[in-house]
C-alpha cells in the first residue's frame, strides 16, 4: 500500500525539533517560520510540554466522555480567564473544520434557519458545512453544494446587510484575519457594524480563531483588536501545540440539548493535558505578548528590506506587508513558488503561502526578535541575488 496523493512534498523528511527549530534527517537545521501550519504555538518539543503529556500518558490516555473528566473542566476555566471568556461554554472536538462545523450546527439548531453568510476568499475547513462556507470550488464536492451559503466581500458593510435584512441568515462566520485568503485584515468599523446587524437581524455571530487565534496576533482572540464580542468562537491549531484539538467557546445564550452535539474522542485525557501545558507555557513565558512585540519587529524590518530594495533597484519585489503578531503575509511582485522554494532549499528557512504571490509567516510565538532579524537577512540574500 502507499499513501494516497494529494499533497505536493518537498523532499525533505523532519525529524526533530527544538524551539522555532527543526532538523531533517541529515542534520540540517531549519528556520521555522511555518510552524506545522501555525500549529506550533508554545515551540517544539518545550519540556514543559512534553512533562505534562508523558505524566498523563502514564496515567489514563483516554476514555470515554460518558464521565466525568476533571481536565476539561479546569481547561474550561483556565481558558476562560486568560481570553477573557469566562462567562462562556466550552465544547471540545478535534479539529478546526469540526469546531466551524459544530459551531454552524448550532447556531442552526438555535435559529431555525439554514442559510450562512461567508466572506470571498473564506476558508474553515473541509468537512460538510465547513467547506461549503470555504470559498474555494475547487475543494467543495457536489455532494457539499447544498446551496446554504452566500459569498460576501470582505468589509464591505453593505452587502452584507443586504443579505442579512431578508431575515433567514442563520449565521455569519468571519476569519477576523484571512489566512489562505492572503493575510486579509477585518477593519473595526466593519467588525463591529456585522455584529451589530447579526443582533438586528437575529443571526448567530460566529468567529473562526482557528489560525489567527490563541495568541498569534498579539492578543489572544485576533477579534480582540476590533471591539467585537462574537456569539461563538472557535479554535483549533495552537491550542494543544501538534496534539490534534480543536473548541467552541459558546455564548451563555445557547443552552445545550442533550444529543444535539457529540464526540468520541474530543477533550480526551491526553489532548487536555496538551492544552492546558500550553496555558502554562503561554502565561509563564508572555507569548502573547511576544507574538505583538516580535511580530512589530519583523513587520518593520520587512518593510525596511522594501524600501532598501526599492532605493538599490529603483523597484521592489515586496508590494505589500501586513498582519497582526506573528501572522504577517508578505505580498510579492512575483509568484511565491520560486522565493519559498529558494528560502528553503538554499537559507533553510520554512514558510507557507498563500494564494500565487504571498509568502504567509505563522512561526512558533517563541520566535525572538534574533530569529526575525535572521530571517531578514536570509530574506534579502534571496531578493538581492
Amino acid at each position: 500500500m502507499k499513501l494516497f496523493d494529494v499533497y505536493p512534498l518537498f523532499d525533505i523528511n523532519i525529524v526533530r525539533g527544538k524551539g522555532c527549530r527543526v532538523w531533517d534527517e541529515q542534520g540540517q537545521e531549519y528556520l521555522d517560520l511555518y510552524g506545522g501550519h501555525a500549529v506550533i504555538s508554545i515551540g517544539h518539543a518545550h519540556p514543559h510540554y512534553i512533562q505534562k503529556v508523558y505524566e498523563q500518558l502514564q496515567q489514563l490516555g483516554f476514555y470515554s466522555n460518558s464521565v466525568i473528566n476533571k481536565l476539561q473542566v479546569e481547561l474550561a476555566e483556565r481558558l476562560g480567564r486568560i481570553s477573557g471568556y469566562d462567562d462562556y461554554q466550552l465544547f471540545l472536538i478535534n479539529s478546526g473544520a469540526e469546531a466551524n462545523e459544530n459551531a454552524l450546527k448550532l447556531a442552526s439548531f438555535h435559529t431555525g434557519r439554514t442559510r450562512i453568510l461567508s466572506c470571498e476568499k473564506a476558508f474553515h475547513g473541509r468537512t460538510s458545512l465547513a467547506v461549503e462556507v470555504t470559498n474555494n470550488p475547487k475543494i467543495i464536492a457536489p455532494v457539499n453544494q447544498n446551496g446554504h451559503t452566500t459569498y460576501l466581500p470582505l468589509n464591505n458593510l453593505e452587502a452584507w446587510e443586504r443579505e442579512l435584512s431578508k431575515g433567514d441568515v442563520c449565521a455569519v462566520i468571519l476569519e477576523c484575519i484571512q489566512g489562505v485568503g492572503g493575510i486579509q485584515l477585518a477593519t473595526p468599523e466593519f467588525a463591529q457594524g456585522l455584529q451589530a446587524l447579526c443582533q438586528k437581524y437575529g443571526a448567530v455571530f460566529i468567529c473562526d480563531e482557528i489560525q489567527c487565534g490563541y495568541g498569534r496576533s498579539g492578543k489572544f482572540f485576533a477579534h480582540q483588536w476590533l471591539g467585537i464580542r462574537p456569539d461563538m468562537i472557535t479554535v483549533a491549531k495552537g491550542i494543544a501545540n501538534g496534539f490534534p484539538m480543536g473548541a467552541v467557546l459558546i455564548s451563555p445564550r445557547f443552552e445545550p440539548v442533550y444529543g444535539q452535539l457529540g464526540t468520541t474522542f474530543g477533550g480526551n485525557h491526553l489532548a487536555c493535558a496538551a492544552a492546558l501545558a500550553v496555558l502554562d507555557v503561554m502565561e509563564q513565558e508572555q507569548l502573547v505578548e511576544n507574538a505583538c512585540k516580535v511580530g512589530e519587529h519583523l513587520m518593520a524590518g520587512l518593510n525596511s528590506l522594501r524600501d532598501e530594495e526599492q532605493k538599490t533597484k529603483g523597484t521592489s519585489s515586496i508590494l505589500d506587508v501586513r498582519g497582526r503578531g506573528l501572522m504577517i503575509g508578505i505580498d510579492l511582485s512575483m509568484p511565491h513558488k520560486e522565493p519559498r522554494s529558494r528560502l528553503i532549499h538554499e537559507e533553510h528557512v520554512f514558510t507557507g503561502c498563500a494564494g500565487t504571490n504571498i509568502l504567509r509567516l505563522l512561526p512558533p510565538l517563541c520566535l525572538t526578535t534574533e530569529e526575525a532579524d535572521l530571517f531578514i537577512a536570509k530574506f534579502k540574500k534571496i531578493l538581492f541575488t
